[in-house]
């Protein structure tokens, strides 16, 4: 009997939370007034012998995740295998209205990044807002294969300077 009470209690707290307000997924999701997000990207991938790659296209998004206000990024930067900058992909900030997403892509026949290759997106915000959605998605559709994944980004430091 009591595994069908905590069955049960275990049912409406995930109706609960799937039926939360604005508020509480905002708490889930945490906040901040920015970051820097360290966000990990594949120009290619080995497979077989290691010689043998695959070419992908990498697509970094950026999602605002608060329903009520607007984020600026303020760089969004592609870095190689080696560490060098390949290219800063924002000559001046943008905005990022409430629960938009911005895109940028890294072309299927452009290996500058290598596959160990890595974005910076560092954002702002006046207010305290929940935290945006940042990851990579590869791709690619060459011949008869097909293979895509997705890499999350990891918060290195909040706007304040703290470091994680």
């Amino acid at each position: 009997m009591l595994h069908v009470f905590r069955s049960v209690l275990a049912l409406l707290i995930l109706a609960a939370f799937l039926t939360a307000s604005p508020a509480m997924a905002e708490d889930f999701l945490g906040k901040s007034r920015g970051q820097t997000i360290y966000v990990p990207s594949y120009s290619h991938i080995y497979h077989g012998m290691k010689n043998r790659s695959v070419q992908l296209t990498t697509m970094l998004s950026v999602r605002n995740t608060n329903p009520r206000e607007t984020i600026t990024l303020t760089a969004v930067k592609y870095y190689d295998t080696d560490g060098n900058l390949v290219r800063n992909y924002l000559p001046e900030p943008v905005s990022v209205g409430s629960m938009a997403t911005r895109e940028f892509i890294v072309a299927l026949k452009d290996t500058q990044g290598g596959s160990g290759a890595n974005f910076i997106v560092e954002w702002t915000s006046d207010k305290q807002v929940t935290n945006p959605i940042v990851e990579t998605l590869m791709i690619s559709t060459e011949s008869s294969l097909g293979i895509s994944f997705l890499c999350e980004g990891r918060v290195i430091a909040e706007r304040d300077g703290t470091k994680r």
